[in-house]
């Protein structure tokens, strides 16, 4: 088992790892967590990365989120645990819950909001076409989402 600290490969993302060559099996909950949506969203999370697509474990903290954004490349988010406020790009608003697979097509805005009563934990997948990163709408990268009181500290 790998907790990717010793995938010596090259990899799209910074701080991801990359699986193969010997590296099948990962301890997510062990691994190094990185930003996942930097300049948009408060996601982060350990990313695997294989030939063809990426894989995180993502956690945004409950009243924070992303920004309304998109990336050239598909993405699947399958909520673990939590709740979500959901907008995809012509689509009414939704709140959704653990056992829900999301479907983002590439190019198209949307954006996800952590609930104010919990964190929210998702596994994200996308095409590696496109590393985990995407624009914010406005493009702006000037951070992510925050509801009224769930502010950073100063």
């Amino acid at each position: 088992m790998s907790d990717g600290s010793t995938a010596a490969q090259t990899t799209k993302n910074k701080g991801a790892v990359k699986a193969g060559d010997g590296n099948f099996i990962f301890a997510l909950a062990e691994m190094n967590k990185i930003d996942a949506g930097t300049g948009y969203s408060s996601a982060h999370g350990p990313v695997i990365e294989g030939e063809r697509m990426q894989v995180g474990l993502m956690t945004k903290l409950k009243g924070t989120g992303a920004r309304p954004h998109s990336h050239p490349n598909e993405q699947w988010n399958y909520i673990v645990t939590g709740k979500v406020r959901v907008n995809i790009e012509g689509e009414e608003e939704r709140i959704v819950g653990p056992g829900t697979l999301l479907f983002f097509p590439a190019n198209k805005v949307h954006s996800t909001v952590a609930l104010q009563d919990e964190d929210v934990t998702f596994l994200a997948i996308k095409d590696l076409t496109h590393g985990i990163i995407g624009m914010a709408a406005d493009g702006t990268m000037a951070g992510p989402h925050y509801d009224k009181g769930f502010e950073p500290k100063a």
